[in-house]
Order: structure tokens, then C-alpha cells, then sequence
């Protein structure tokens, strides 16, 4: 059970470039940049499997000629083509009961524990390549080696958080503090293409009568839609499965920052 923690935020700072282990089972590339920077470090760990890991210095400055166009609805997800491979667009994704429908294939997939059901939920490898490709050496390495390995490392994290009752919690709802979006312009944060970034979404469930809430780390944007870069913190103390900011109650979205 990973350790709950009081909804209090520690402070945005940066962090420093540096290198993680790199496990046996994810070794076939080296931990490159990062798509997108987290705020702040959080600490709960579970699993024992490590992925790469690494920490980017870059100053995230927000477009303010980017227009705060959103979308009604979300938009759907369901295509024959791959959304990566089509044009980025400067459109606002959605908050409030847009992205908790977004978001509800990933609770399903922290409450049962398997991740086959959360995959759509995670930027597209395609989109990732585009943002990254000419900036660092290898970066489909770096999508399947690091972002991928760590978001199912963490969707076990997740569902071992939920303890022995998993299968009774019941989602309550998404909190994120729409003030806290930012558009990333192309040449920040090691990036190629603008995006919208959102740090510090919560999960608030109730599981035994108790409501309690962890954090999704990182939501990018790709064409008007929400993708999870990092589920749980980055960069973390350790290179396992980790929960970012468990709390008593439904905690507090953020903190802001971050690319």
C-alpha cells in the first residue's frame, strides 16, 4: 500500500538534469529528454520492476497569443487513423466532465489492474516522434523505454494504492484547476510542436465509505485531447511504480508549472 499523504503541495521548483538505473527489462535505449517536465516531486513508491528515468532543465514560458479555444465535448478517440499523424492544433482541451469521461478508461484500468484498457489514454508514440525527432538521438527508444514503461509500472503502483478493495471503489470524480493550463510553445522543454500541458489532475474515489484521491502527474495535449505523459511523478526518487500525491480526501489539483 503505497503511503498517503495530506493533500498539502510542496512548492514548483525545477529539477537538475540527471540519470536513472536503467533496468534489465527496459534496456534496449538510453533515457533521453522528457516530454513533458512535472512540477514537483512526489513520493510513494510500489513494484519492484525499474525503468529508465531522467530529469530535463528547460524553462516553460506560456504563448500568451495562443487563443484559449476549447472544445465542447471530448472529442472522440475512436478513429481509423492515427491521431500522431495528423497536424497539431492550438485548441484547449476540455476540463471538468469532459476529461473525466477521458479519464474513465484509466480508472478502469487502476481498478483492475490491467493496463490493456488504459493504452488510449497515453500520448501517441506517432505525435511523440514528431515533437522529439532532431532533438534528442532516439527518441522511440526513449517513448517505449521510459514514458511507456513507467505508465505501466505505475498503473500497478495505482491499483496496489486501492489495497484489497479495489474492485469496490467507485470513481467519485476528475479535479483539475483549468487555471493551471498552459500552452508550451514549439522550442520549449525540448520540444519541436506547442502543446497544452496540465499538471496535478485528481482522481477522487471512494473505497470503504472513505473518499481519497491521487494525482495524474501530466496531461498533454495533441489535437484538442488529453493525453497522460506521466501518470505518476516525475521525475520520482526511485525508478519503480509510483503514486503521485495520495491523499486523505479529494486533495488539491496542481501544483502549477511544469512542461
Amino acid at each position: 500500500m503505497a503511503e498517503v499523504r495530506g493533500p498539502r503541495r510542496p512548492p514548483h521548483r525545477r529539477f537538475p538534469r540527471r540519470r536513472g538505473a536503467i533496468a534489465a527489462a527496459f534496456a534496449a535505449g538510453a533515457a533521453l529528454a522528457l516530454a513533458g517536465c512535472s512540477p514537483a516531486t512526489r513520493a510513494t513508491t510500489a513494484t519492484t520492476t525499474t525503468a529508465t528515468t531522467t530529469a530535463t532543465t528547460a524553462t516553460s514560458s506560456t504563448s500568451s497569443t495562443i487563443p484559449r479555444t476549447t472544445t465542447t465535448v471530448a472529442p472522440a478517440t475512436t478513429t481509423t487513423t492515427d491521431p500522431g499523424l495528423l497536424p497539431q492544433t492550438p485548441t484547449e482541451p476540455p476540463v471538468g466532465s469532459p476529461l473525466q469521461g477521458r479519464l474513465a478508461p484509466l480508472w478502469a484500468a487502476i481498478v483492475s489492474g490491467s493496463s490493456a484498457g488504459a493504452r488510449g489514454e497515453f500520448f501517441p508514440k506517432s505525435a511523440y516522434l514528431a515533437m522529439k525527432t532532431g532533438v534528442i538521438p532516439t527518441p522511440a527508444s526513449d517513448y517505449a523505454d521510459r514514458l511507456v514503461a513507467f505508465y505501466t509500472l505505475d498503473l500497478g503502483a495505482y491499483h496496489a494504492a486501492l489495497g484489497s478493495g479495489a474492485a469496490g471503489a467507485q470513481l467519485v470524480g476528475v479535479d483539475a484547476d483549468p487555471s493551471y493550463a498552459a500552452w508550451i510553445p514549439s522550442g520549449a522543454c525540448e520540444n519541436l510542436i506547442g502543446y497544452w500541458h496540465l499538471p496535478g489532475v485528481r482522481i477522487v474515489y471512494r473505497e470503504n465509505g472513505q473518499v481519497r484521491s491521487f494525482a495524474v502527474a501530466s496531461l498533454i495535449s495533441w489535437r484538442g485531447v488529453w493525453y497522460v505523459v506521466h501518470l505518476g511523478p516525475n521525475p520520482r526518487p526511485e525508478n519503480v511504480g509510483t503514486v503521485d500525491l495520495p491523499a486523505t480526501g479529494p486533495g488539491i489539483p496542481g501544483p502549477p508549472g511544469g512542461c
